[in-house]
């Protein structure tokens, strides 16, 4: 059984049986029905664009089609009294420029922060929209060929590996054992963190199996290099059996820890990465843990495989860089043929060693035996002359 931190399934489920018997609240009853449709196609994989991937979409998704859909229906009624398939391409425009420009706000003030997002559930809409209707002999032009997809990445909250140990020295033992087991593993959290269990150490807790069913993207068995003997000794401590979820709590409850933890170690300030410590969450030490692996692994591919990418500018997505230093050496200089040759010549050089320390060997084997032979001598005259 996979534990959804979020409770999406509940959620949508709950959303939907309202919405089918009552409509949804606060849009017309052309957005519900055209909203509702497109949730019920994308729950079952109907109709989806050309482009993008086959089959149902998850529970996360469809959440998320609840509320931006409905946002931007509401929003298109109030400011151009136009449902969300009667907006025209100049309106659309316009509209996502105000929200990126802070002209249209939050509910609580403040400006998006994922205007890009918001961008990409429209355009998903519309080519649903598309395809629809296409079928129905009917032609709908794309008003989304000119929208802004591209987005500002949020700040995190960049630690040093000293100040991860001054956090984690700090810490109630559990968050310690926690705060090393995220900074090791670079595991996405809640989602895959909340569902480990016992059995999925291996090799004596050297090792940790990320199952397929509860990752984003695949699963993957990585090495545990800085906290296995702190989660065995935490397993034992807590009496867990194989079964059991050793991180199964709640991460909010988490988060405020962690806050409250950064805010007293580390203080107010922001830091490299533009999020003030004050604001440490679980999600930042992933970024962390990439920063930390990203010089000490070989291949690139390799690191993607400890961190369930596929794509590899998600390195730089994560680490910004941040942490990183020039290790190139002198050795490094020494490529094509001129390493050859000075390999060739330590070679030829520690032949020539060996014979001259075989040559010192032998060397010494005669002079031992000349020094016994000289000594027995020396006894054999003396003995005559006693005589």
């Amino acid at each position: 059984m996979k534990i959804d931190p979020y409770k999406n399934k509940e959620k949508y489920l709950k959303w939907k049986e309202q919405a089918l018997n009552l409509g949804i609240e606060g849009v017309t009853k052309a957005n519900s029905e055209i909203i509702m449709q497109y949730a019920l196609d994308m729950e079952r994989g109907l109709n989806v664009a050309t482009s993008n991937k086959k089959g149902a979409r998850s529970f996360i998704r469809l959440n998320v089609i609840s509320i931006r859909l409905v946002y931007l229906a509401k929003e298109f009624e109030k400011v151009f009294s136009k449902t969300i398939t009667e907006i025209d391409e100049s309106q659309l425009n316009a509209f996502f420029a105000d929200m990126r420009n802070g002209v249209i706000k939050r509910r609580n003030g403040q400006n998006f922060k994922a205007v890009a997002d918001y961008v990409k559930d429209f355009k998903a809409f519309w080519h649903w929209h598309i395809k629809v209707n296409r079928k129905k002999g009917i032609d709908i032009r794309d008003i989304t060929l000119d929208l802004d997809t591209s987005r500002e990445k949020p700040d995190w909250v960049y630690l040093t590996e000293e100040q991860v140990k001054s956090l984690a020295s700090q810490a109630e033992y559990k968050y310690e054992v926690l705060i090393w087991f995220l900074f090791d593993t670079g595991i996405r959290a809640p989602t895959e963190l909340v569902n480990i269990k016992v059995s999925d150490f291996m090799n004596d807790f050297k090792e940790l199996n990320i199952r397929e069913e509860t990752s984003k993207t695949f699963g993957r068995r990585i090495k545990l290099m800085l906290c296995s003997e702190m989660i065995r000794e935490y397993i034992k401590a807590n009496n867990f059996s194989q079964d059991d979820y050793i991180f199964n709590c709640d991460h909010g409850s988490m988060n405020r820890y962690l806050k409250r933890l950064a805010m007293r170690v580390l203080g107010d300030k922001e830091s490299p990465a533009g999020q003030k410590y004050s604001q440490l969450t679980l999600y930042d030490f992933r970024h962390n843990s990439c920063c930390y692996w990203l010089p000490r692994y070989k291949s690139e591919s390799a690191l993607k495989y400890r961190f369930g990418w596929k794509k590899s500018d998600k390195i730089h997505y994560y680490s910004e860089m941040l942490g990183m230093k020039d290790t190139i050496s002198q050795d490094d200089m020494l490529f094509g043929i001129t390493k050859t040759e000075i390999e060739k010549e330590l070679v030829q050089t520690k032949n020539r060693n060996n014979i001259l320390e075989e040559k010192m060997r032998t060397m010494e084997m005669q002079i031992h035996t000349v020094n016994e032979l000289t000594k027995r001598l020396a006894l054999l005259i003396g003995m005559e002359e006693n005589i």
